[in-house]
């Protein structure tokens, strides 16, 4: 039985500290909330800088296009198909020169895909 009674006093003990943490967090909390401390913390005051004449920004650069992956038009391909747009992604396949995705030139991928993304929009 002693082997219980300590365990349990062991779990007393950290119940006891979980609160007394419990506790001590509330009252942080409280503190903040409140906008007061019990002890102010020294306020360091530093001067403004002073802003150096404003350099011309560059002009934005135009963003490369990423490069499409197989992977990528893959995906968007299994999509439709998944979709039941199965025979109009083999019909762009072939209109592409391919029997299958991984045949096609990769310099195709872009207008593949602005094919086969309207495929089942309205309009």
């Amino acid at each position: 039985m002693s082997k219980v009674t300590a365990m349990l006093d062991a779990a007393v003990a950290v119940i006891t500290d979980i609160r007394s943490l419990a506790d001590s967090l509330q009252a942080l909390v409280e503190a903040v909330s409140e906008g007061s401390t019990e002890e102010k913390l020294p306020v360091k005051k530093v001067a403004p800088k002073k802003k150096p004449a404003e350099e011309p920004k560059p002009e934005p650069q135009p963003k490369e296009e990423k490069q499409l992956t197989l992977e990528d038009v893959r995906a968007i391909c299994a999509d439709k198909s998944r979709k039941g747009f199965t025979a109009e992604v083999k019909a762009i396949l072939t209109k592409h020169g391919a029997d299958k995705l991984s045949e096609v030139d990769p310099a195709e991928y872009k207008a593949l895909l602005a094919e086969v993304e309207v495929l089942g929009n309205a309009g």
